[in-house]
């Protein structure tokens, strides 16, 4: 599978030279484990990603990773790691990180993700610093 379309590398790229809180472009995962990354950003080196990677052992966290590695991920049975064809960023990147550090993985639950979204608005959020 290819894991990202020319318009979502571009994208990617464009998010990377302005550096802001971005809705993720893109979501990988295993289809044979708990591992899920969302990503919203692409160095210009072309492989160097950044977003909220999730490998599945209850600590989601903000960093960099390779799309290199991951796209050369060898899985039982051949099967590698996917694109959710179906995804689409609805909110910035910290958002779904707060959400993710509570509920102990990445989720696209709506009502997990907007009450992260609240709690940001609010003063003295109810969630730990980032």
């Amino acid at each position: 599978m290819l894991l990202l379309t020319q318009v979502q590398r571009e994208r990617l790229i464009a998010n990377g030279k302005c550096r802001a809180d971005h809705k993720p472009v893109v979501k990988f995962f295993s289809p044979i484990g708990a591992a899920t990354w969302l990503f919203a950003e692409l160095d210009e080196d072309g492989d160097t990603l950044f977003g909220l990677c999730d490998l599945g052992f209850g600590l989601p966290e903000m960093g960099s990773a390779s799309l290199a590695e991951i796209a050369a991920v060898s899985l039982p049975f051949g099967l590698t790691i996917e694109r959710d064809l179906c995804f689409e960023g609805r909110f910035p990147l910290t958002i779904y990180a707060d959400a993710a550090r509570l509920a102990g993985s990445i989720t696209e639950d709506a009502a997990r993700l907007e009450a992260a979204a609240a709690a940001r608005t609010q003063e003295n959020p109810a969630l730990p610093p980032p």
